[in-house]
């Protein structure tokens, strides 16, 4: 692997999500090991499966894996990082100060923001400790959360850093300003550290698909204008050429993945570029994860005909029931990668055919609704809440009321305000919110972020939920959560793979969406090998893989559930999304 030549210290992995992050970074940090170097691999994913995949509970401290001598694993959990960052501002003053003025001061840092400044502190305090526990590592590994939320975080040094030094800003997440002066080397050390090539390298991870390269083409320019110039290129899980062409399917997919690999962007041809097999089995233990970098896996012709009964579950089923309600709120979720867009684009445009009027939007700073679609139809309005717009307009609309009255001075304190990174959190959160009102009217399909993410925006929606309830008391008031909850309204749809660790997350998801009083209405089993029933043995023996997971989401977690087979050809463009809902080949259940 090119990518191990020479490997510095620090390595990140970073691509869009779904894309095999996790599994190549711990088959990196393990070859590493093997090596006899000592290695510490560090998960930033607010989503992270590391424990998962070595079969033990890691969480925020530092923990050996027993069975792999010099690896060592660390999750920055967003939650607990805040807790703890908060506490570091809240306890010197607790009892100094009035109960009112550190219950104020605790407000203001509840939000998602403190959440990500809490996760970012932890981040530099790896990448500049150089003489405490994490300077006994030979490397450090960063398996990062998906494109989006990485560039955020890889940027945030140097925007604090500029923050700082420009201004007092808004304490209102950062903490006292007095208590982050000190941070400012700390800062500066950090964004020398991932500028240094000597020091850091960036793999980008993808898929032999155009959209997650075209991804990780868009990284490397965003990375590259922020220092990190040292990049290499994993393409993951590439079907190897097929024996025979009997399987139509196999044969589809590898000349698909092959004209991708050919027609990938200049920029990423210029870098060293390595490719991963796709393997017969799931990368989850131990045993997986050591063969991931291997090559010619032996695939067993055990897999006969009758073995696999294909799943029958159209996604048209549930359009059905949706269109019946006439309007309503529709959220796809789900990790990044498994295809959420192309099932909420997919429900849009049916549901438009319909003859019903139709928003399709997104929440995902990686998010390409456009070019999915490739069309447009006469009902379906498209948008995106883009961060940075969506920011320029909250902005602009505080200044010219709230500021309209106030002199010079205090615009221009105002204006210094409104720079601040938290901004953002605000003006996303309130365009979330004009786009949840319309469903009162309209049907609203909404393509989210990936899972992370997505909590963190649902948190800033509770939390303005419980601000509101606060200061109307018993008076009759609708928030967004109280949107989310009411069933009537809004249909949450989880989508997944039949994987293991995706249906975990999964389920994950469902979890801390029921604690937040919203309960799944459905779940969309996507890229179905098993509902696709291919005849290629290293295809069929992971169809039969599938058919456990599919079980088990059946029986344990969803109230209803669709099962979309993997295409010989994307689904892309208005036509191919159609089929998708299309009444298909009737199949016995």
């Amino acid at each position: 692997m090119k990518f191990l030549d020479g490997a510095p210290r620090f390595l990140f992995f970073t691509g869009k999500g779904g894309v095999g992050k996790t599994s190549i970074a711990c088959a990196t940090a393990i070859t590493l090991a093997g090596r006899g170097r000592k290695v510490l691999l560090v998960s930033t994913d607010p989503a992270s499966n590391v424990g998962q995949v070595f079969g033990l509970s890691i969480g925020n401290t530092i923990t050996p894996i027993p069975a792999v001598d010099g690896l060592s694993a660390l999750e920055i959990d967003p939650e607990q990082a805040a807790d703890a960052y908060r506490e570091r501002i809240i306890g010197p003053v607790r009892g100094l100060l009035p109960d009112a003025e550190v219950a104020s001061i605790t407000e203001q840092l509840s939000g998602s923001c403190t959440t990500e400044i809490a996760s970012f502190n932890e981040f530099t305090e790896l990448l500049t400790d150089s003489g405490g526990q994490i300077g006994e590592f030979d490397h450090v590994l960063f398996d990062t959360a998906p494109t989006g939320h990485t560039i955020r975080l890889l940027q945030l040094p140097g925007s604090w850093t500029d923050f700082l030094n420009d201004g007092k800003g808004d304490a209102s997440c950062l903490g006292p300003l007095a208590g982050l002066e000190k941070q400012r080397t700390v800062y500066a050390e950090a964004v020398a550290a991932l500028a240094d090539p000597q020091r850091t390298r960036v793999v980008l991870v993808a898929r032999a698909q155009k959209s997650t390269l075209a991804e990780i083409a868009r990284t490397h320019r965003e990375l590259a204008s922020i220092g990190l110039a040292r990049q290499f290129v994993i393409i993951n899980g590439v079907l190897p050429s097929p024996a025979d062409d009997d399987d139509l399917l196999a044969a589809a997919i590898h000349r698909r993945e092959q004209r991708a690999i050919t027609s990938m962007p200049d920029e990423l041809r210029s870098l060293p570029i390595d490719q991963v097999e796709l393997k017969p089995s799931n990368i989850v233990g131990l045993t997986a994860i050591v063969s991931l970098f291997t090559s010619n896996t032996i695939v067993s012709d055990r897999p006969a005909q009758s073995d696999l009964d294909p799943p029958y579950a159209p996604l048209a089923t549930l359009v059905d029931e949706i269109a019946s309600a006439e309007h309503g709120l529709i959220m796809c979720m789900g990790k990044g990668g498994v295809g959420k867009t192309t099932v909420a684009a997919a429900v849009a445009v049916a549901l438009a055919d319909r003859g019903h009027d139709v928003h399709l939007t997104t929440t995902d700073p990686a998010g390409h609704l456009t070019e999915t679609l490739e069309g447009s139809l006469p009902n379906l309005q498209v948008s995106s809440i883009d961060p940075a717009e969506a920011t320029r307009v909250y902005r602009d609309h505080v200044l010219a009321t709230k500021g309209a009255a106030l002199d010079e001075q205090g615009r221009a304190t105002l204006a210094e305000d409104l720079r601040s990174p938290c901004t953002e959190e605000v003006a996303v959160f309130q365009a979330f919110s004009r786009v949840i009102s319309e469903s009162r009217r309209k049907f609203v399909v909404v393509d989210t972020a990936p899972t992370g993410h997505t909590l963190l925006l649902l948190d800033a929606t509770g939390s303005y939920h419980r601000e509101i309830a606060r200061q109307l008391g018993s008076r009759h008031f609708t928030t967004p959560l109280m949107r989310l909850q009411d069933r009537e309204l809004t249909k949450v749809v989880i989508v997944t793979l039949a994987e293991t660790t995706p249906v975990l997350e999964a389920a994950g998801l469902q979890s801390e969406l029921e604690r937040a009083g919203i309960h799944p209405w459905a779940w969309v089993i996507n890229n179905s090998l098993a509902a696709a029933n291919p005849s290629a043995p290293l295809l069929r023996q992971r169809a039969l893989a599938e058919l456990p997971e599919i079980a088990r989401v059946r029986s344990e977690y969803a109230d209803r559930i669709a099962v979309v087979p993997l295409l010989a050809t994307e689904p892309v463009g208005i036509p191919a999304l159609e089929a998708l809902t299309g009444a298909g080949q009737q199949q016995d259940a």
